[in-house]
């Protein structure tokens, strides 16, 4: 069933030239599905497959706001048996980015221009990543300041961070 509706979402995409918010729309759809939110997660990955290398789950995504966890596990992990820096910045970028995404109007798009991470606390445990942008944007040439919190599971913060991010309108 999750099969079918992902293919339906790829094909409306090219049925209407690819005008479509598709995070929204996947997320909008999916979410509200068994298993929804982990093939919404799972596309994510195949899209951006670097991104994947951290196996994280997108768990919520509205206008302006994102949560986004990743399980600690040998993976993801460095010699002194916590995160990896590079794993939370790559966690930090996705929350971030489905953020941004998700709110973007349809006509629009961005590009990470640059990325300023705070690491507070050695990160274990399961994280979750929160990502804050305005809950309207639009597509009008901007640069914009994208916040992202990253808490264990003492609700501690392991990385407060922000992304620069251009957002602008599609080329046609």
């Amino acid at each position: 069933m999750l099969t079918a509706m992902l293919a339906n979402l790829i094909a409306d995409r090219f049925a209407d030239g690819g005008n479509r918010n598709m995070i929204r729309t996947a997320w909008d759809s999916l979410s509200r599905v068994p298993g929804g939110r982990i093939a919404f997660s799972r596309a994510i990955a195949m899209a951006a497959p670097y991104t994947g290398t951290i196996d994280a789950q997108i768990e919520a995504l509205e206008p302006g706001r994102s949560e986004v966890t990743m399980r600690d596990r040998r993976s993801v992990r460095n010699h002194i048996r916590c995160v990896h820096a590079v794993a939370l910045a790559n966690l930090v970028e996705l929350a971030a980015n489905v953020a941004v995404a998700y709110t973007l109007p349809d006509d629009g798009r961005f590009i990470v221009a640059g990325m300023s991470l705070d690491y507070v606390k050695k990160a274990r445990g399961t994280l979750r990543a929160f990502g804050e942008c305005p809950a309207e944007l639009g597509s009008v040439m901007q640069e914009l300041e994208v916040r992202v919190r990253v808490l264990d599971d003492a609700g501690d913060d392991v990385v407060r961070a922000v992304l620069r991010t251009l957002i602008g309108p599609k080329k046609h």
